[in-house]
């Protein structure tokens, strides 16, 4: 069958991004026709496959903003030029504004499928909520990253459509973390939404031995301020900004972890807890949403930095604990593999052309 997936840019090292590529990868290798549509250029583009089975198209050069008249008439133009030739099939738009954005422009073959990559606890506080209520209605289907979620939508948004899929493992390991190494682990953005001053924080009041460490993976406008903020905390010596490591490099640093550790605002279901438990390695969360139950190995009320502290020193104390949160992270990151992930969208699709 034929596979569109859309974004508003398809190249930004983000969730949405690997999660595209990883399911058009999948999709591909599985015989199907696939093709990636990136709305806008990303100021910084990201390789997420390295030799694609899927083919990649990008509409517009200018990043993601405000477009005049014009350069709008022409991004419509080649999209339509794009997607009127292709054989029937399903369009996935991958986030609230592609489903604005595209579903006026999609031709009759191909059926569209919104997907939602937050939780409801992030859309009923911004804009998302509204436009989902709005627009997805109207969509084949309306995808959701846990049962959770998808009920929520269902109840709060009146949508009769919902499902739910959830974000895959690119790939599964054969080793796993011995859970020795006194590291915890945090893993995104150095942006404000991901609030690693709050772990910063947490792990200065932890009471980890002075052989602890803590290592951030990651770049992004917050670097000075979260210097300067770990120094506040006296922790200046013991946290360790990693930068961006390539995507290659990840299962080392997550089998030199003993703790992955997560204090965002919001999340839909964050790649690095599905990576980290496929390792072996248990997390601490702040409970922000369905996905991040399904997956965190520990779970504190949302902002209580006392409470992830705690937490931390909890399991920073006990490698037995670790080893058994570990292997039941391990567990159940089984469902989230790629194949029987895959499988779920096949039974999607088929349930559509129902």
């Amino acid at each position: 069958m034929n596979v569109v997936f859309a974004c508003l840019d398809a190249d930004t090292l983000g969730g949405i991004q690997q999660v595209t590529h990883t399911l058009a990868h999948g999709l591909a290798g599985r015989g199907h026709e696939v093709h990636v549509v990136g709305l806008h250029r990303a100021d910084a583009p990201f390789r997420y496959v390295e030799r694609p089975r899927y083919r990649q198209h990008l509409i517009s050069r200018t990043p993601v903003g405000p477009q005049g008249r014009l350069a709008r008439l022409r991004a419509d133009r080649r999209l339509r030029e794009l997607l009127g030739p292709m054989r029937p099939g399903f369009a996935v738009l991958t986030s609230p504004g592609v489903v604005t954005r595209l579903s006026r422009l999609l031709p009759g073959s191909l059926r569209p499928i919104g997907q939602y990559h937050g939780s409801y606890e992030h859309a009923r506080g911004c804009w998302h909520l509204g436009s989902i209520r709005k627009h997805y209605p109207r969509l084949d289907q309306a995808v959701f990253l846990s049962d959770d979620d998808a009920w929520l939508f269902a109840e709060n948004a009146l949508l009769p459509n919902t499902w739910t899929l959830p974000n895959p493992l690119a790939a599964w390991p054969d080793a796993v973390s011995p859970l020795s190494s006194p590291r915890v682990l945090g893993v995104g953005r150095l942006e404000g939404v991901k609030r690693f001053d709050r772990l910063i924080t947490a792990f200065a009041r932890s009471g980890a031995p002075p052989s602890w460490e803590l290592h951030l993976i990651g770049d992004g406008g917050e670097l000075e301020r979260l210097r300067a903020h770990a120094a506040r905390e006296g922790v200046a010596d013991r946290v360790v900004f990693r930068g961006r490591v390539p995507a290659a490099r990840m299962p080392a640093e997550y089998r030199d972890a003993s703790l992955v550790a997560l204090t965002s605002e919001h999340e839909g279901l964050p790649i690095v807890l599905l990576e980290s438990a496929a390792h072996g390695v248990p997390a601490v969360a702040f409970d922000v949403s369905g996905g991040v139950r399904s997956v965190a190995s520990a779970l504190v009320p949302p902002a209580d930095v006392d409470a992830f502290a705690a937490e931390l020193g909890r399991l920073i104390g006990s490698a037995p604990e670790r080893r058994r949160l570990g292997a039941a992270a391990r567990q159940r990151a089984e469902d989230f593999r790629l194949d029987p992930v895959l499988d779920r969208w096949e039974a999607l699709f088929a349930h559509i052309d129902r």
